[in-house]
């Protein structure tokens, strides 16, 4: 027995017991390995399931691919948007529309190995909602990139309220509760694995060994890392805020000692602070830090501003493998059953 509140395919026949959402971007070369191993893996574990491959305006061959795969096994199902969204986004449409009991997310370069699933099964079974992978070591990464993931991962532990794991990635699988509690939250500047953290529930991890890229190229490169974290830490700390008003105070303690200084300095005759140099230096430093503190509140209002508009996460241009549902939904906001569209 499964600890769903749900019992497997309750209020709907042929909802699939497990879905499992593949963002795709450029991945031409990795997809037939893909649904090989993940078709074995699900295979294997017994359960109905639907693998939902969301593609986030792939450039190449990747659509006319999945458009294949989904014509030889009506399992695979397809959400096409109608441009890139990114990778965040991608993973949201897949939980609006997965209708498994348990949902699992993996990435399509295969890194995060499918056969983990099974794993994660048992753990949803034993009545854990969320269980996150967890990775003990990357293979074929280089230095910099591991240095820069460890200390991102402990400096926004460190900064935030919310108990973010360590070291977890996006692969993960959570059960339809926490899926549908998921469909709530619908701000633009997306940190999936910080969001169902947040959510709580019970969880656990699971270690891992993460392979190397099967094939293509990084979809992460080190400026999306960069957007990454900033929308990580924007939606859960203010840290960055409170530092302004940190440095307003120190500085001010600190021209206070300086006036003083000066003062007896020049009642003593000494002329050490004579001249436009060390004033220059003083302007330049402050102008520098109220600068950093703009562009720092400037980041948090752009947010508020994305917000404000409210227009959808995502636009979907096709999708395939789906039924009974009107041609442009709107985002589903605490809904009972995910939506769905014609095929």
């Amino acid at each position: 027995m499964t600890n769903s509140p749900l019992p497997p395919n309750a209020g709907a026949p042929d909802r699939p017991t497990l879905s499992v959402i593949v963002p795709i971007f450029n991945e031409e070369a990795v997809i037939p390995e893909l649904y090989r191993r993940m078709t074995a893996v699900l295979e294997d574990i017994g359960e109905s399931w639907e693998m939902i491959c969301v593609n986030d305006g792939s450039r190449d061959r990747s659509l006319e691919m999945l458009r294949d795969l989904h014509d030889r096994d009506p399992r695979i199902k397809l959400v096409n948007f109608s441009r890139n969204f990114g990778h965040q986004i991608a993973i949201t449409a897949g939980m609006d529309y997965a209708q498994g009991d348990a949902v699992v997310i993996i990435d399509a370069d295969l890194q995060d190995p499918p056969e983990l699933i099974g794993a994660m099964m048992e753990k949803w079974r034993e009545g854990y909602e969320v269980v996150y992978a967890v990775r003990s070591e990357r293979r074929g990464e280089s230095f910099f990139k591991l240095l820069t993931a460890r200390t991102f991962y402990r400096l926004l532990r460190s900064i935030t309220d919310v108990d973010i794991p360590l070291d977890a990635g996006d692969f993960r699988l959570m059960d339809r509760r926490v899926v549908l509690a998921m469909r709530r939250l619908r701000e633009h500047h997306r940190f999936m694995r910080g969001l169902s953290s947040w959510l709580g529930f019970r969880q656990i991890g699971i270690e891992y060994e993460r392979a190397e890229r099967f094939a293509g190229e990084t979809k992460y490169p080190l400026r999306k890392m960069l957007r990454l974290t900033m929308d990580a830490i924007t939606s859960f700390s203010y840290l960055p805020l409170r530092l302004s008003t940190y440095f307003g105070f120190s500085l001010a303690l600190v021209s206070l000692i300086g006036i003083i200084l000066t003062i007896a300095l020049r009642l003593s005759g000494n002329s050490a602070f004579a001249g436009q140099a060390t004033t220059l230096v003083a302007v330049l430093f402050l102008g520098g830090i109220q600068l950093i503190f703009l562009g720092i509140i400037g980041e948090y209002l752009g947010r508020i501003y994305d917000e404000s508009k409210d227009r959808p996460l995502y636009i979907v241009s096709m999708a395939y493998g789906f039924a009974d549902v009107p041609d442009d939904p709107p985002p589903p906001v605490n809904l009972q059953e995910p939506h769905a569209v014609v095929d």
